[in-house]
């Protein structure tokens, strides 16, 4: 699939609208370009690509969401960087050192004071409307009829129908992503006329369309370990699946997991399994190939010839280093952004090969100043060197991907349900807990152990920087109060949260420009 990420698309989007339309300066008609056989898979390309790149020309120039006056920076709105910031920077694992003068309110989400103004939530608003705008006018184009007035028979056939369930896949985790930032959300799908504004439907409504989605889609996607790498399949589908299931109780008031349970063990049984190579290797710029590709169910791919953007894992891992780190990951310089607050750096301990400490820092786990990029712990968990020792193919845009979705998460889910929840086996769980800490050089646990809070901060070590923590601690009741970290709330030694700052607020700059939508309570 990376061959075919940066594929051209003839739309633009008007986000408040979830609508597309050619854009003007484009010589062809929708016709012309559907003319060709590859155009479906190109404009697949360009839907799987939308969570990688910004725009048209990399690293940026020819954003996806426009330009001019009033349109936020093209590398602040990048997919993975937005989602990214607002599950981490909002959490113990990730402060940044960033001022307001280059970056206008990223202060807030250190704070947890942003509001309905904050850029970082309006180009994350943008780009969730972005993903599900293309894939209503993907589905629209590729109907029965569609296909046989251009008269597409065959293996194309075959092959489009594959491409309309990964499509609904996709549009469902932008959705996902939607009700888990935002709560309730604008909606419209395929079946809607162009250019109809959206209504606001219920974070309940949302999930319930998602789950319905992955059950009517689940036929058509590929079996496990049976698509192109960096596509989905069913076992993508299935962690989805999960992830919605398990969080049901925070989403709809409604205990799903049960059903979690049995969709997590399929999972455990698709073919994929915890890879078994060191730890850090997951995390290199040759992670499509070196093992890891057995562990990630589904990656975000990137490459430093072909999909050169400022956000996705160029943010992530020029934001965490600086002059003396930046070289031990194969990139050129650092940005000297990001790095964890003391309380993660004290869960996570010294003796754990899974926290990738800079090796010899000796900067202060205490962050008195959030600007200073010299407090905090600095980690190195993401590499442009590969599992050999070489640098990627680029040193400003690195070749790592990024793994949304990995067997690890599985395993700490089902150890989750059967420990917290009661669903599933505890000695089973033990084992699943244990095979991590292994592969980890980590000391076994035994049954006794394997309490929530020891759950949550496993989770924690496994999983850090891996776009998960907001969440989590959101499900575990830790993220408004009974666990407050440096500078939550905007002191310094932390304050409890009130519990509007369980969802962000709906972009005023979207409540401006479509009446259907409605502000989420407390903004």
């Amino acid at each position: 699939m990376r061959s075919v990420l940066i594929a051209f698309v003839l739309v633009a989007l008007a986000s408040c609208s979830l609508d597309i339309t050619p854009k003007d300066d484009d010589d062809f008609t929708g016709e012309q370009f559907y003319a060709t056989p590859g155009a479906y898979k190109q404009l697949l390309a360009k839907i799987y690509g939308g969570l990688a790149v910004t725009g048209q020309k990399g690293p940026d120039g020819e954003s996806d969401l426009g330009s001019g006056a009033g349109t936020v920076n093209e590398g602040f709105s990048q997919y993975l960087r937005g989602y990214w910031q607002l599950q981490e920077l909002t959490t113990d694992e990730a402060i940044i050192a960033w001022g307001e003068s280059d970056n206008p309110t990223i202060k807030d989400l250190n704070f947890n004071t942003w509001n309905a103004d904050n850029v970082f939530l309006e180009a994350f608003f943008a780009r969730v409307f972005y993903q599900v705008s293309l894939s209503n006018e993907f589905l629209r184009e590729t109907t029965d009829a569609k296909l046989d007035s251009r008269g597409v028979s065959g293996t194309l056939r075959d092959e489009v129908k594959r491409y309309r369930a990964e499509v609904r896949f996709l549009r469902a985790l932008s959705y996902y992503h939607g009700i888990d930032i935002f709560g309730k959300l604008p909606f419209g799908t395929d079946a809607d006329a162009l250019g109809t504004p959206p209504k606001m439907q219920t974070r309940e409504f949302v999930f319930n369309y998602i789950l319905s989605e992955l059950d009517a889609i689940e036929v058509d996607m590929a079996a496990p370990k049976a698509n192109e790498y960096g596509r989905a399949d069913k076992a993508a589908l299935w962690m989805l699946k999960a992830k919605l299931l398990l969080n049901s109780s925070v989403y709809t008031g409604v205990d799903k997991s049960a059903d979690a349970l049995t969709v997590v063990n399929s999972i455990i049984g698709s073919g994929y399994s915890i890879a078994q190579i060191p730890y850090a290797n997951l995390f290199k710029a040759d992670n499509n190939t070196n093992g890891a590709q057995d562990e990630v169910i589904f990656p975000i791919a990137f490459d430093g010839v072909n999909t050169k953007t400022w956000g996705g894992m160029t943010y992530l891992l020029h934001g965490s280093t600086d002059a003396v780190s930046a070289p031990l990951v194969g990139i050129d310089f650092g940005w000297q952004g990001f790095r964890v607050r003391k309380e993660f750096a004290d869960i996570a301990g010294t003796s754990d090969a899974r926290i990738m400490y800079v090796p010899g820092d000796a900067s202060p786990a205490s962050i008195s100043d959030y600007a200073k990029f010299e407090q905090g712990k600095k980690l190195i968990k993401f590499s442009n060197k590969t599992s050999t020792g070489a640098n990627g193919k680029d040193q400003t845009f690195p070749d790592t991907d990024f793994p949304l979705f990995r067997m690890a998460d599985a395993y700490l889910m089902y150890a989750e349900l059967a420990v917290v929840n009661g669903k599933g086996s505890l000695a089973t769980a033990l084992t699943y807990v244990n095979d991590l800490r292994q592969r980890a050089g980590v000391g076994l646990v035994t049954l006794s152990d394997l309490t929530p809070q020891f759950i949550l901060n496993e989770r924690a070590k496994e999983l850090y920087w891996e776009g998960h923590r907001r969440q989590d601690l959101i499900r575990f009741n830790k993220y408004l109060s009974g666990y407050n970290w440096q500078w939550k709330g905007g002191s310094q030694s932390g304050s409890d949260l009130s519990p509007n700052r369980l969802i962000f607020p709906i972009p005023n700059k979207e409540l401006n420009a479509n009446t259907n939508l409605s502000q989420n309570p407390g903004y």
